[in-house]
């Protein structure tokens, strides 16, 4: 019975994949909705995408072996959304851009494309694979095959759905994915797991103290969660795409500020779910194996399928919004602007990245100003966006499934799910975080500081989690440091910004 809920919920998503397909009708469909989602849509695909293996699995994992305060690495990023989304969310979404990496340029000038496109590219080839690792765990459960086939049957699916129609499939599926996960985590497994653990009251007195404090795992454990992954959510690829399909800065606003307070009630559930299965399935020596078994141990098949169901649910999306940012920004960012020639004639808006999807071409960076302080002018940056090739959205899904292949190879190998999320918020936030946080709130910033700071952050943070460890907390502490230092002493010995690139960015902003 938990096998076939499982399956009619598969069948499902490709068959919102398949509507999504009918509505994607041009690159600003495939890659970002349209630009027109309003707050239902938004706020449940922004919840989807940032909930994904590492929150469900990883959370519930967390909970089991530290208690409450397990609860910290889901409600880190629950903050990090609600403070993207009052704070950078509306500026965010006024660029109508397809990239993280089209703002650096758009801010800076030319030259931090490629680097930052590579940085982001593996962090959403990263992410997309901890939830492929994730969801092959049910996969296996529920169907008693290996890791091979547990990834290859959930990843082909996922790319399928995924590539039809692209982030309006994403967006659809997303929807029903987070009322599916919603149903299943709150008012399933929760209220189940808590009841045969003895209640709640009965789970807090039978605990340690450490186990119960919300902050058991110490401050410093709790302040490396915030600084890599509240800090990852303020700039992840996957998170600005799902901004830029906001229809307005309002919905951007106040959609993502519901998204992040449903992560931290999401945080608590987990961890509390987590506490409830060392009385359920004491022993369990592998963290991420706890959510499985407490379902078996727990429920009936019906409601053990539906909860598996919901975890897929959580998981997929996630899966399918990273692999989409991996995919985008691979294209626009890297293989594309390498592949432009002086002779390429500017294409239209609508074909263009980064470019709003109204179709004036002068709305890419005002009236005739230079871009970049190369002195380059606005079709420039449209030819570097995107390269014409006929069919837009045929190339895009090309890439997508190039990208997905890479992302079952990497589940295959990785180890936990855990770890690997660690690895790409550490590289995201170090090499990243302090060029575009600079980008909005430092105007004295220029290129030379932004490539300092991404490649001294990330070196950084590379060397120290190879020789103290991937958990250690040095590895983003040492990497921000460097960051910072690299990009105010970068951005002072050297020229300012030209005038014309701020001064087109500025009237970009206030559009």
């Amino acid at each position: 019975m938990d096998s076939l809920v499982v399956i009619i919920y598969l069948a499902a998503m490709v068959g919102f994949g398949i509507w999504g397909r009918y509505k994607a009708k041009n690159q600003d469909d495939f890659l970002v909705a349209g630009r027109r989602l309003g707050g239902w849509l938004y706020t449940g695909t922004m919840s989807a995408v940032v909930l994904g293996g590492a929150s469900t699995i990883g959370g519930v994992g967390l909970g089991y072996t530290s208690g409450l305060s397990g609860m910290w690495l889901v409600f880190s990023i629950g903050l990090g959304i609600i403070v993207l989304s009052l704070f950078f969310a509306p500026r965010i979404q006024k660029l109508e851009i397809y990239t993280v990496s089209q703002m650096l340029e758009l801010r800076y000038g030319k030259g931090s494309r490629l680097v930052s496109g590579a940085i982001m590219t593996a962090y959403g080839l990263m992410i997309s694979t901890t939830s492929t690792v994730a969801y092959a765990t049910i996969f296996h459960a529920l169907f008693d095959i290996n890791k091979f086939w547990s990834v290859l049957i959930g990843g082909g699916i996922v790319i399928l759905y995924s590539m039809l129609g692209g982030m309006w499939s994403i967006t659809l599926t997303d929807f029903v994915q987070f009322f599916i996960q919603t149903i299943g985590i709150f008012l399933i497994m929760l209220p189940i797991v808590l009841s045969k653990s003895g209640g709640i009251g009965e789970l807090f007195s039978s605990l340690p103290a450490e186990q119960t404090s919300p902050v058991g795992i110490g401050w410093q454990a709790i302040l490396g969660y915030i600084l890599i992954y509240t800090l990852g959510l303020l700039i992840g690829q996957d998170i600005w795409q799902r901004v830029f399909t906001a229809r307005s800065p309002g919905v951007a606003r106040w959609g993502g500020l519901s998204a992040g307070v449903y992560c931290l009630l999401y945080a608590v559930a987990g961890a509390l779910i987590g506490m409830a299965a060392t009385k359920i399935v004491p022993g369990i020596e592998v963290q991420d194996d706890v959510f499985v078994a407490v379902v078996d141990a727990a429920m009936s098949p019906l409601l053990g399928g539906l909860v598996l169901a919901a975890a897929l649910a959580a998981m997929m999306s996630t899966a399918s919004g990273s692999l989409m940012a991996a995919a985008t920004v691979c294209r626009q960012d890297i293989v594309e602007p390498l592949l432009a020639r002086k002779d390429i004639v500017p294409v239209t808006a609508e074909a263009a990245g980064g470019v709003s999807s109204s179709g004036d071409a002068d709305s890419v960076h005002g009236d005739d100003s230079p871009l970049s302080s190369g002195g380059a002018t606005k079709s420039t940056l449209v030819k570097s966006l995107v390269r014409e090739t006929g069919d837009e959205i045929r190339d895009s899904r090309i890439y997508l499934i190039g990208l997905g292949v890479v992302t079952l190879i990497l589940a295959m190998i990785m180890p936990s799910v855990v770890e690997a999320l660690t690895v790409a918020y550490n590289l995201l936030v170090a090499g990243l975080f302090i060029p575009i946080l600079g980008g909005l709130i430092f105007k004295r910033g220029n290129i030379i500081g932004v490539m300092a700071g991404m490649i001294l952050g990330s070196l950084t943070t590379i060397v120290i989690m190879i020789t103290m460890g991937i958990y250690s907390n040095e590895a983003i502490y040492l990497g921000l440091i460097a960051s910072l230092l690299g990009y105010v002493i970068g951005s002072l010995v050297s020229k300012p910004t030209p005038p014309e690139v701020m001064a087109a960015w500025k009237e970009r902003l206030n559009r």
